[in-house]
């Protein structure tokens, strides 16, 4: 009989054991453990991370960070640390956790656009991936690449077509930069590349180009007219005195640096620069900021017109008129030199 009560005994601490196991491995396993109160949060997990370095993310995260690393040994993430963005959502347990930052890497958008250098190209792409600015400038500016896919130093800028683009947070620069490359081939697909040949224009020179159409106006509507008259003044082997171009120059400059040129001057136009396209004919020798697209494609769908001059339009800000004549012309930037005076604006 007392043998009897012994062996109750047993089982019944047995079961109570089981119980508290079983609650154990349910509270670890399914119950819910996120401490924030927004739809979800997110973690980002550097290469080469290890299971503290996540652990320090998750901690703020979670009610209870204890039960999560039961169960992320258990389940052998602890050694199996993978880089990359990933989402937590409000609710979920320590099993959901574990699974969804063991294999839910989830893209990011990397989007750039009016990027004057590939220094400051670099600054804004560092923001958006893991890569940071100084391996990314190394890795872009690597002359052996620049040089086997056809670009130079200065003629690099024009590989980086604006737009938004999914990578993961992770991305190495190397990855961007291959990417970036692919991207730019499928943009020079056999129609626009057909085009730029019909000009006796290489891409870069295209680039060149859609770049300088681009710091003069935003406008995409107008934009293949002043596409339009460069093309015809290199037809004509006329210089083809941008002022964009004249500002680039200036702020190649020590006595420019930090400012902003508001008024083109002629002192500006003295400056010996091969970017000064009013004391050299021809295109510069690279882009002088990153064109939009609509601003490449302007180009390459140039309006034909007999036009040969614009100028800022005084009474439609952002937009230019357009003359034929040198004497139109003139008159059309008096009347704008004339508006900018009563503005202050003198340089």
């Amino acid at each position: 009989m007392y043998l009897k009560k012994i062996l109750w005994a047993i089982a019944l601490l047995g079961l109570v054991i089981a119980a508290f196991f079983a609650y154990y491995v349910y509270s670890a396993m399914f119950k819910e453990n996120t401490a924030f109160n927004n739809d979800q949060a997110y973690i980002y997990i550097p290469t080469n991370a290890n299971y503290n370095d996540v652990r320090l993310q998750l901690e703020p995260l979670l009610k209870d960070i204890d039960s999560f690393d039961a169960l992320a040994k258990q389940k052998k993430y602890t050694s199996n640390i993978k880089a990359g963005k990933y989402v937590i959502k409000k609710g979920m347990n320590n099993n959901d956790i574990i699974n969804s930052i063991r294999s839910n890497n989830i893209p990011v958008n990397v989007a750039f656009n009016n990027q004057e250098t590939i220094e400051k190209l670099v600054g804004r792409i560092a923001m958006q991936i893991e890569a940071d600015s100084l391996n990314l400038l190394q890795t872009l500016e690597d002359e052996t690449f620049l040089k086997a896919n056809g670009f130079s130093k200065q003629t690099a800028l024009g590989m980086y077509i604006p737009n938004s683009y999914q990578f993961f947070w992770n991305t190495s620069a190397e990855e961007f930069k291959d990417r970036m490359l692919k991207e730019y081939n499928r943009f020079w697909n056999e129609n626009r590349t057909k085009k730029a040949s019909d000009l006796n224009l290489r891409k870069d020179q295209v680039m060149t180009l859609a770049s300088i159409v681009h710091e003069e106006s935003k406008q995409a509507s107008e934009q293949p007219r002043i596409a339009g008259v460069y093309i015809n003044r290199l037809k004509l082997v006329m210089p083809l005195q941008a002022d964009p171009t004249l500002k680039f120059a200036a702020y190649q400059l020590p006595q420019y640096e930090n400012t902003i040129i508001k008024r083109v001057l002629n002192v500006h136009k003295t400056i010996d620069s091969p970017y000064n396209t009013y004391m050299y004919a021809g295109l510069p020798p690279g882009l002088i900021s990153m064109p939009d697209i609509s601003a490449i494609d302007a180009v390459l769908n140039y309006e034909k017109h007999d036009f040969l001059y614009f100028a800022a339009d005084a009474q439609r800000l952002g937009f230019h008129k357009f003359a034929k004549t040198l004497s139109q012309h003139n008159v059309n930037a008096r009347e704008y030199h004339k508006f900018l005076s009563s503005q202050g604006i003198n340089k």
